[in-house]
């Protein structure tokens, strides 16, 4: 079955970088539109990034903009996302999603991807 891993989460300064890491299996990764959510207590899971099959194209919420860049390594079904002058607001789990079946504009929208990871802690201490 589909199985997306993330791991590099964890306990960060303000102003610090953290890499996310996300290991796919079970799907042809070079065929999926890639995505990473947050979600923070109490608030609603959002778009962070995405990037598409080739890794031609991406997208970025405003908040994470010249911070924060996704990518991808099809030969190792593997998506990243390096996070920049992290800042206490960006304290949230972090999701990788996955769906074979997304283009250009419906990249953030969540509700079309079809497979997603457990998640990973991301805190960025003040």
């Amino acid at each position: 079955q589909v199985q997306l891993v993330e791991s590099g989460g964890g306990l960060v300064q303000a102003g610090g970088s953290l890499r996310l890491s996300c290991a796919a299996s079970g799907l042809t990764f070079s065929s999926n539109t890639m995505g990473w959510f947050r979600q923070a207590p109490g608030k609603e899971r959002e778009f962070v990034a995405g990037i598409s099959r080739t890794g031609g194209n991406t997208a970025y919420a405003d908040s994470v903009k010249g911070r924060f860049t996704i990518s991808r390594d099809n030969a190792k079904n593997m998506a990243y996302l390096q996070m920049n002058s992290l800042k206490p607001e960006d304290t949230a789990v972090y999701y990788c999603a996955a769906d074979p079946f997304l283009f250009g504009s419906e990249i953030p929208q969540k509700g079309r991807y079809r497979y997603w990871g457990q998640g990973t802690q991301v805190t960025v201490s003040p």
